[in-house]
């Protein structure tokens, strides 16, 4: 299959990164998946089992097919692990001086061919890129949550990315069963630009005493053909992660209709982030 990887790598082994990291091994990929944090990588491993799991039950998957799978994802916390991956997906936390330091070590450590890609959802590629002494190499591959369902990933290309490293990350895409679609390097790009706004706009619904949670998410939902209300997308992706975008896309675009709701904040500071913590907008068992 044209674009199949044999090895590729991972940093960060949360919600993302180890649905990306099962996903490529879906496709018979030999995945490194890296976190600093050995209890990062034992919740991201155990993810991948439960999410196999549930997939063996639906009987999408034997067994074996579901063990081969979970076999090809080899846990690390060296970054040096990554090798010579042909492919390095970053997706760590939104945080552009986090992605920087990741990159200056995976631009010295990685073989000068590798692509350096970030699964970044609002951050410039381009500032990204130019801590590498490859930004041609260096390209978005936003792929969606959940993974391993969503078809969709968005390409973006950075100011130097090259025509050929593009290709090679539609390629790659393709090859895992996904869609590739091309947006250009501004904050945000095209998915979060949208959803974004809309999330903080139904926040903003509730501060405001619009409608109360269930019917605001209910309306998008049966209104709007949604398969998610607003609200519970935001759980779903995590607060933390939803103001961080809000954040890059306020102070990237200077505009006031990007302020991040203060109640967004507040739900924040107050540690209620969504699913992965049981407790958002919504409680989770």
């Amino acid at each position: 299959m044209a674009g199949k990887l044999e090895r590729m790598a991972v940093i960060g082994a949360g919600t993302m990164g180890n649905g990306i990291a099962q996903t490529f091994a879906s496709y018979g990929t030999n995945v490194q998946l890296v976190d600093v944090e050995e209890a990062a990588l034992d919740r991201g491993m155990a993810a991948i089992g439960k999410s196999l799991a549930r997939l063996v039950k639906k009987e999408k998957l034997t067994q074996a097919e579901a063990d081969e799978i979970q076999a090809r994802v080899r846990p690390s916390s060296r970054l040096e692990d990554t090798g010579d991956a042909a492919l390095v997906v970053e997706a760590v936390v939104e945080r552009a001086d986090v992605k920087r330091d990741v990159f200056q070590k995976l631009d010295k450590i990685t073989p000068a061919t590798s692509i350096l890609a970030t699964n970044t959802s609002s951050i410039s590629i381009t500032e990204i890129a130019a801590n590498t002494e490859r930004p041609d190499k260096v390209i978005g591959m936003h792929f969606m949550n959940p993974v391993p369902l969503m078809s969709l990933v968005e390409l973006i290309r950075g100011q130097e990315t090259s025509d050929e490293t593009c290709a090679q990350a539609t390629a790659f895409s393709e090859a895992i069963g996904k869609v590739p679609v091309e947006a250009n390097d501004y904050p945000g790009f095209v998915s979060n630009r949208v959803l974004m706004p809309m999330i903080n706009e139904a926040i903003y619904c509730l501060v405001e005493g619009v409608a109360e949670k269930e019917a605001i998410d209910t309306i998008m939902k049966v209104g709007m053909n949604h398969p998610m209300g607003p609200l519970a997308l935001a759980d779903l992706i995590g607060l933390d992660v939803c103001l961080d975008i809000m954040n890059v896309l306020h102070s990237g675009l200077g505009d006031s209709k990007y302020r991040p709701c203060p109640l967004l904040r507040r739900m924040v500071a107050a540690g209620r982030l969504g699913r992965k913590v049981k407790k958002g907008f919504y409680d989770y068992n």
